[in-house]
């Protein structure tokens, strides 16, 4: 397999592929992760054994490097793997926590995971007890920033931890929480959201127990550099964030239809910032909201006008496939000053659509246009389940990092099970599915 030509040279063209890395376990779904780094690609997984493992390839090589690690998977699909470089290369890698002590490794050398190492305490060992949803991000400035909930589902706050890596050490962005639930509730907080206007940008929900149905006050917040925050009218916002200083963008209460994790955040053509999300109308039907600060205030506006479907969820865990309402992010499709056109996609239970919204009302005014985007070529692999185990699906992971050459970009695929409430299933089990590095590529792409 010869090595992937870069744009600068002259080259057939790039074609699409499928490169093996090794059998995963596919009882459940849990997150993988792949990272792309100029020559040098890395994918962090369960293996067959549910073993965490790293493994290492340059690209356009079949030939993998592994490293299994000392962390072993069970039935929680919160428990994902993930992973960033540092600006000089060193490799972190973070995962399997659910309300567990950290589990965090880092390469004793630049780009190698043959020397990850088991790091017990990241910054502080009084907040590293009970950890759940690592992630880590880039500053403005570079800086690699490390973010997880301290505590459990409607008793935790989010950390954030910044690297230093002259002396290889981590430490607090703040000291205190940068959300705190004050041991009554949780703060349910997508990623800070870099902006058009140049800031970050958070929204979230608040949890007050395990059940999913206590979610409630969608909120926001806005910074420029994750440390000093404030409204979206530029008032300043006092740290840690709670639900009673907080931005409250729509004051939902408990089991009224909100959910975590299904909000999007996303920008209008005048920079705004656009917030969908999903709960029920006065009747208790599931409907489709938009909100958006205008003219000093948060303005919320009922999208969808269904007649006839309620997603009644809650309890705890993970929650299984099946009837459910969503709205994905807006997207300009044209227009400036507000005076044109987005766009939003949903889902309820088996319906999937795509409205055009008018700019300015964000009323449907019809469905949107098919999206204008480039063909991409794939082996066939990446389509087809070849799995015949009874409700085993495909599962997908972006690109952390960037393929370098423009038109090509790389995908993570495997196969398993849906999430069961992170319980135990009964065998038979599905065997162990092949993970593969898929190689996609605009028919361009030279």
């Amino acid at each position: 397999m010869g090595t992937i030509a870069r744009a600068a040279e002259a080259a057939p063209e790039v074609t699409p592929e499928a490169v093996d890395v090794e059998p995963v376990w596919s009882g459940h779904r849990v997150g993988f992760s792949l990272l792309t780094d100029g020559d040098l690609q890395f994918v962090a997984y369960y293996d067959a054994e549910r073993q965490m493992t790293v493994a290492s390839r340059e690209v356009g090589s079949a030939h993998w490097t592994f490293k299994k690690l000392p962390s072993h998977l069970k039935w929680d699909s919160h428990n994902y793997v993930t992973m960033a470089l540092d600006s000089d290369g060193f490799l972190h890698v973070s995962g399997n926590m659910h309300a567990v002590p950290l589990v965090y490794f880092r390469s004793a050398r630049p780009r190698d995971v043959a020397t990850l190492e088991r790091i017990k305490t990241m910054a502080n060992p009084r907040l590293e007890r009970r950890v759940t949803y690592p992630r880590f991000m880039k500053s403005t400035k570079g800086e690699l920033i490390f973010r997880y909930r301290d505590g459990g589902s409607g008793r935790g706050n989010d950390i954030y931890n910044v690297y230093d890596p002259d002396t290889k050490r981590w430490r607090a962005l703040l000291d205190h929480p940068l959300l705190d639930g004050r041991g009554r509730m949780n703060g349910y907080f997508a990623m800070p959201k870099l902006g058009p206007d140049g800031m970050f940008h958070i929204a979230g929900v608040w949890r007050d127990t395990p059940d999913a149905a206590t979610n409630h006050h969608l909120s926001y917040a806005r910074s420029p550099d994750l440390v000093h925050w404030e409204t979206a009218s530029g008032r300043e916002l006092k740290t840690p964030l709670t639900i009673r200083n907080i931005d409250i963008v729509d004051p939902i209460p408990p089991r009224r239809g909100l959910l975590n994790g299904n909000f999007r955040l996303a920008f209008d053509s005048r920079k705004r910032p656009v917030l969908n999300y999903h709960k029920y109308d006065e009747k208790g039907i599931s409907q489709i909201w938009c909100a958006r600060f205008e003219d000093g205030r948060w303005r919320v506006r009922q999208v969808s006008k269904w007649k006839d479907y309620r997603w009644n969820f809650g309890g705890g865990g993970s929650l299984p496939p099946g009837g459910r309402v969503s709205a994905g992010a807006v997207e300009v499709i044209d227009g400036q000053d507000g005076r044109g056109r987005l766009s939003l996609s949903y889902v309820r239970d088996r319906e999937r659509g795509r409205w055009a919204l008018d700019e300015e009302t964000l009323s449907v005014i019809g469905p949107a246009p098919a999206r204008k985007r480039p063909k991409t070529r794939t082996v066939p692999s990446y389509h087809k389940l070849e799995s015949g185990f009874p409700g085993m699906g495909k599962r997908r992971a972006g690109d952390l990092g960037d393929s370098g050459v423009a038109g090509v970009r790389y995908q993570l695929v495997w196969e398993s099970l849906g999430a069961n409430r992170d319980r135990p299933r009964k065998p038979p089990l599905p065997a162990p599915s092949m993970l593969r590095v898929h190689r996609i590529v605009e028919p361009a792409a030279r």
